[in-house]
């Protein structure tokens, strides 16, 4: 696919809801592959800005799309997200391999857990979903903005000068600037409520 094919791909599928690019993947309309690298392009163009991401695992995500589009052609069972981009809230999830700083804390900048949360397993494992990375969150999840001393500061997509809200203001900044069409929030005090606001 050309450069302009790609960029093309990427502003299209930047609004689409999960389930409906969900539903095009199993209909064979796009290959997870082509969408993951479209998500790709567009988070390589738009977080630097937004600062929505804290990591991101592209290799992985690459290999775990060959695997979607392998088990799309042979036919195999399918999750509801099979194939659809999605990030974990840098907060109290994990994948084996992956840091988890716990929304930011800086000592915690190297620390993994190499054991699955139930999010994290229940979207890749059961729903299919391409784990992309992990997006900011406010430290501990205990403010209402999504900044911590490690990452800085989630800026809203709508207007740069201007943050997220959190805890969950990475997810949200990634969700509403189309980096991904579906991330996870938590919410114990408004982590959700606020950034929708």
């Amino acid at each position: 696919m050309s450069s302009r094919s790609q960029a093309l791909l990427s502003d299209e599928l930047a609004y689409i809801s999960a389930s409906e690019l969900a539903a095009r993947i199993r209909r064979r309309d796009l290959s997870p592959v082509e969408v993951v690298e479209a998500f790709i392009r567009r988070i390589e163009a738009r977080n630097p800005s937004l600062n929505a991401f804290v990591y991101l695992d592209f290799d992985g995500a690459r290999a775990k799309a060959r695997e979607a589009e392998g088990a799309l052609v042979a036919g195999e069972q399918l999750g509801p997200l099979h194939g659809v981009p999605s990030a974990l809230k840098d907060l109290l999830d994990f994948k084996p391999g992956w840091p988890a700083s716990l929304g930011g804390i800086r000592a915690l900048k190297n620390h993994v857990v190499n054991s699955y949360c139930v999010f994290c397993e229940r979207m890749e494992s059961r729903g299919g979903a391409v784990l992309l990375g992990k997006t900011n969150s406010a430290l501990m999840g205990f403010r209402a903005t999504c900044d911590n001393y490690l990452f800085g500061p989630t800026r809203n997509p709508f207007n740069l000068g201007k943050n997220s809200g959190g805890s969950s203001g990475g997810s949200a900044a990634a969700v509403a600037d189309g980096l991904l069409p579906i991330a996870e929030g938590t919410d114990a005090g408004a982590s959700i409520r606020v950034p929708a606001a």
